[in-house]
């Protein structure tokens, strides 16, 4: 899979693509089924709201088959290392429930600010991609970018521990400010299936969620293999210290995975 001139530069000046419905509803089914299992799963790598009601999940791919498959769909890896010109690997993965009611923040941040500061990432080369596994809406929670903002650099940042069960990296509220003034904000919708990426630097929050609609999202952090962490301080289920390039499986990998476990229930 290869983007198009216009997309590169969009990606390129915005800082941000969004690719809908890149991936078939068959194949989200069986995304969205395994992720609320692994969600019901108790293991470190399921991190919770202060509610009780899962966050996030890292690391899916190390222990789930269909999740396996998506990072290392060639959909989500060739547009990544045709922007980079080199191999990639997983540095992160994680699947963020955003559940319905009870779905806390993500204050605003930089991704490529806690990469350098926690992992030890030497420079931005790296990027989350987004596949959404339930319908993004603009009532319940969607990811906010500010556009052209990853051209602001690395931006100075407080630790926050307090906000959210998640600690993060965050921006003070005169540097949004100034940057939404320059840049506005977006916030990508659509349907289950879709994929949106976006560059390390550009600054993004998202409110919480307090309707009755789910907001799953699927995030893999690809980072360039000549850019691997250096000196990481996380867990390795969260920075992950294996800088193996990423071999891409067959296009219909996750299809053929979804009919044969519809067909093992049957």
């Amino acid at each position: 899979m290869k983007l198009t001139p216009e997309q590169l530069e969009q990606f390129r000046t915005e800082g941000w693509l969004f690719l809908p419905e890149l991936f078939n509803a068959e194949e989200v089914d069986v995304l969205r089924r395994e992720a609320v299992s692994i969600y019901d799963e108790q293991r470190p790598e399921v991190w919770r709201e202060k509610s009780g009601a899962p966050r996030t999940a890292f690391a899916a791919h190390l222990y789930n088959e269909a999740f396996r498959l998506l990072g290392a769909h060639p959909r989500m890896i060739e547009p990544v290392e045709q922007i980079f010109g080199e191999k990639v690997y997983m540095h992160q993965y994680k699947i963020n429930a955003k559940s319905a009611f009870t779905g806390d923040v993500w204050q605003w941040h930089q991704d490529y600010g806690t990469w350098k500061r926690d992992d030890g990432m030497p420079k931005p080369l790296a990027m989350n991609i987004a596949v959404f596994l339930d319908e993004v809406m603009p009532i319940n929670g969607p990811l906010m970018l500010v556009p052209r903002s990853q051209n602001a650099g690395d931006l100075k940042a407080s630790h926050d521990l307090a906000t959210t069960s998640y600690p993060l990296w965050t921006l003070d509220e005169e540097t949004v400010t100034r940057l939404v003034k320059e840049g506005g904000i977006v916030a990508p919708t659509g349907k289950p299936g879709g994929m949106l990426m976006f560059h390390g630097n550009l600054v993004h929050g998202s409110a919480g969620n307090i309707t009755p609609y789910p907001r799953k999202i699927v995030y893999l952090t690809l980072n360039s293999v000549s850019n691997y962490i250096r000196t990481p301080t996380r867990p390795e289920f969260i920075a992950h210290r294996d800088f193996t390039p990423i071999q891409t499986v067959d296009d219909d990998a996750l299809v053929r995975y979804a009919r044969s476990h519809r067909q093992a229930a049957e």
